[in-house]
């Protein structure tokens, strides 16, 4: 994306900001698998883990390595058994295995110690850690087969791992993992960064896919992933068989993951498409991102506003004051009143508000300050704000709802309002009825 600096650039930092404070300190577990690994632009993606690391996110890196053990596998003449499409990992693969997943660990180690000047690798010294920090056990044995060294994750050292990243390294897991007898098993990726994101109680699981398409269905089939999903919206997306059956099944894995991680203490779960340049950036640092993300309850709220709320309110409300669009509040005003505003607000951010001035005489009330951010407005919040003032007049005994206004006026008539006259209004709400601004009186009766 084209910058003009200064003024695009400095705006773009700023808004930018509360995701730096809100990340700073904070556990990302990020996994990605080996055919992300094999693209020109995971060297963008190494770029962009030095940029986390930068503003002090403490990250644990799981890689993949299916494409490349498959070569290795091709290359040694092996052949080997899958068993509900999991692999059985016999002693020679195993060693396959061990020289797949090493090589690549080596590789993304020396690609994130990188220093070059004029690079955005410059001056970053990542440190990186890595170590037996998951204790697997067999898979056992699926319909009379023994998978042998395949695994599962047992229990991941999660106080070795919190140790190394207080000490700013970046841990680098591999999946492979390691058992009190001895033994190494091979382990899938998707299962070592979600068991590892649940014992550290990780901020965000992170998640990227690499097929071209998230669906196996036909073009005219294809839907996107909502941007935001609750655990019981995926639940019940993957319950839907004529849906589940157009996700891939890649995405499908990672959605039950993200159940299991949301359903534990992990508070976010992001899936990216690998495809994307900068996806993560744009992911983390936009409030809209890029992918999906799954949380386990609603991200979206609206509530009774709080004196911390102002600043979001005046950020929202005054580029409308200087449109004329709404009469103008200071902050001190607003301060004051602010027991009488409620606010949207998603995932932290306000992005509209309202407000309910009660005339107990004529059990009226006045809707005030109605206001949704611009990149919102699409949506129905603004008929959601409606409504919860509407159910709190209500249980204030206001029977009567009015509002005055330039702009908006065919909107509350879609929505049950009815044009009066300025001297229909409230006596005590006529004396300070503004003919300068000659805005239009609508009513509304509960």
């Amino acid at each position: 994306m084209h910058i003009n600096i200064p003024t695009e650039f400095v705006s773009w930092f700023r808004s930018v900001t509360p995701y730096i404070n809100a990340f700073r300190g904070k556990i990302f577990v990020i996994g990605f698998n080996g055919e992300m690994i094999t693209d020109a632009k995971f060297i963008n993606f190494i770029h962009d883990i030095n940029l986390l690391a930068s503003l002090g996110v403490r990250l644990v890196l799981v890689h993949g390595a299916r494409p490349q053990i498959q070569l290795r596998l091709d290359e040694s003449q092996l052949e080997t058994q899958t068993v509900m499409d999991i692999r059985v990992t016999d002693p020679a693969a195993l060693q396959c295995v061990k020289e797949s997943v090493g090589r690549i660990h080596h590789e993304i180690a020396a690609l994130l110690s990188m220093g070059l000047p004029n690079s955005p690798m410059a001056n970053a010294a990542i440190r990186v850690s890595s170590g037996n920090f998951v204790i697997a056990c067999p898979y056992g044995v699926i319909h009379g087969v023994d998978l042998l060294h395949t695994g599962k994750v047992r229990k991941i050292n999660a106080q070795a791992i919190t140790a190394n990243l207080e000490q700013g390294s970046v841990v680098l897991i591999s999946p492979l993992g390691y058992s009190p007898t001895g033994e190494i098993f091979n382990l899938t990726m998707e299962n070592v960064a979600t068991e590892t994101a649940i014992a550290l109680r990780a901020e965000k699981l992170i998640f990227f896919w690499d097929t071209l398409t998230q669906h196996t269905s036909t073009a005219a089939e294809k839907k996107p992933l909502p941007r935001e999903l609750t655990v019981e919206e995926t639940k019940s997306l993957l319950g839907e068989k004529q849906i589940a059956i157009q996700l891939s099944e890649e995405v499908q894995l990672f959605l039950q993951c993200a159940i299991k991680a949301c359903e534990m203490p992990v508070a976010r779960v992001h899936l990216i498409n690998s495809h994307t340049d900068g996806a993560i950036l744009q992911e983390l640092f936009t409030h809209h991102g890029i992918g999906t993300m799954i949380s386990k309850e609603t991200l979206q709220a609206i509530r009774k506003a709080k004196i911390d709320d102002v600043g979001g309110i005046l950020k929202l409300i005054e580029p409308l004051e200087t449109e004329g669009i709404l009469v103008r509040r200071g902050r001190e005003l607003l301060e004051i009143e602010i027991d009488r505003f409620v606010v949207f607000e998603h995932d932290g951010v306000i992005l509209g508000c309202a407000a309910l001035y009660p005339f107990p005489e004529e059990n009226s009330g006045e809707l005030a300050c109605l206001a949704i951010h611009p990149n919102y407005r699409d949506f129905g919040h603004g008929n959601r704000l409606l409504k919860y003032i509407e159910a709190q007049a209500v249980s204030e005994g206001i029977h009567t709802l009015f509002v005055l206004t330039t702009h908006a006026m065919h909107w509350f008539i879609e929505h049950g309002f009815s044009v009066i006259t300025p001297a229909e209004l409230p006596k005590a709400r006529q004396n300070f009825y503004n003919y300068q601004r000659r805005s239009k009186v609508l009513v509304k009766y509960l």
